[in-house]
């Protein structure tokens, strides 16, 4: 079991499961605190539990077992609309025969409050995601963007102490999803509101968050920050899902202290960083980043040495993508990058490879 908790938890998630027939846990059995002002993503790929949790946390679902708090107060039975919950959703959710204006007020309007005030709210709402020219307008009449930006602005108007946001960029294109990203972010960091988000995109969630939840199969394969995450993942699964990776796979013949060495497509050995191996006779799968590997490599400054060849080279800008065949493994992929003076790789050249112990994680056989 994966246990996050904290006494200083804003929002926490105690022993919580979630089943939809009764018998298949699409949750399992989650602990998990997030700190008042924080910004926290919870990732994973398709059916892994994450917009469950969200969904729960809003209200929208109810939890089989376990108790979900906001402050030191129990929500499981408090209906969404009396939590003071801001979200959220990737299709917009705007109410298509009100102006941005009344979208914006209709939330305010539900609890109560005077029409000076509205109006004085709905402005700086407006104001903060800048579209405070646009209140006369009907949602059908703005760009997707312009529409994400009003919903943005909806689920803050109330000012909320909790704002959540299940996949808000997917229907976005690749340069509007950036932008709004780093919008986002700056909307957080100058509110100090506390934000879940629910994505299946690693580099939306490098981008913008304090703490990163990795989901697979209902459980929280690890939380961290997000270069924690991607330079410290605890098994091959995190390893594999953030951010380009290498793996090799073979067993464990030595182990001297927090170092391993490891068999590999025969009698190859590889010298690596022991994380979460078993002992020595265990099998590992090996992890390294493409950026870790050093070309022309010189036998004292790297504990393991190769030698590949180059398959394919793919141009990306500001680096060179280069697929080589090395220890057994065609997709081995090393990042070279495109700068002065980096000299010039031909498919079918041998090179010679290096990377540290350091560098390379033993992890977990799955």
């Amino acid at each position: 079991m994966f246990d996050t908790r904290d006494d200083a938890a804003f929002v926490r998630f105690d022993r919580v499961q979630k089943s939809y027939d009764g018998s298949t846990l699409v949750v399992k059995d989650l602990n998990l605190d997030i700190a008042r002002g924080e910004f926290l993503t919870m990732l994973g790929p398709s059916g892994s539990g994450k917009t469950t949790c969200l969904m729960m946390l809003a209200g929208f679902e109810t939890a089989t077992s376990g108790d979900i708090l906001l402050g030191d107060r129990p929500i499981n039975n408090i209906p969404p609309h009396k939590r003071g919950i801001g979200m959220v959703f990737q299709n917009y959710a705007l109410f298509p025969h009100m102006t941005v204006g009344e979208n914006l007020s209709f939330p305010l309007e539900v609890r109560g409050m005077g029409k000076s005030d509205r109006e004085a709210k709905v402005k700086r709402a407006l104001d903060m995601v800048q579209m405070g020219s646009f209140a006369g307008r009907r949602p059908a009449q703005l760009s997707g963007g312009q529409q994400q930006r009003i919903a943005l602005a909806r689920a803050l108007v109330f000012e909320p102490e909790v704002v959540l946001m299940d996949e808000p960029l997917g229907a976005l294109d690749k340069n509007l999803r950036e932008r709004m990203q780093y919008e986002i972010k700056h909307i957080h960091e100058s509110l100090g509101v506390t934000v879940v988000y629910v994505t299946h995109d690693q580099t939306e969630a490098l981008t913008m968050s304090d703490k990163v939840a990795v989901f697979d199969d209902g459980k929280i394969q690890q939380l961290a920050a997000p270069d924690t995450l991607y330079e410290r993942p605890e098994n091959a699964f995190v390893a594999a899902f953030i951010g380009e990776n290498n793996t090799l796979r073979g067993r464990v013949t030595a182990i001297e202290g927090d170092i391993c060495t490891v068999r590999i497509g025969g009698d190859m050995q590889v010298r690596a960083l022991r994380v979460n191996v078993d002992g020595e006779g265990a099998e590992t799968t090996l992890s390294l980043r493409p950026e870790r590997v050093q070309i022309d490599a010189g036998e004292d400054r790297f504990d393991n040495i190769f030698t590949g060849k180059v398959q394919e080279l793919i141009y990306l800008g500001d680096h060179i993508r280069v697929r080589v065949s090395v220890a057994g493994n065609d997709e081995f992929i090393v990042k070279v990058p495109n700068a002065t003076g980096e000299r010039k790789i031909k498919v079918g050249e041998e090179l010679r490879l290096g990377w540290t112990a350091a560098d390379c994680r033993a992890l977990d056989p799955s």
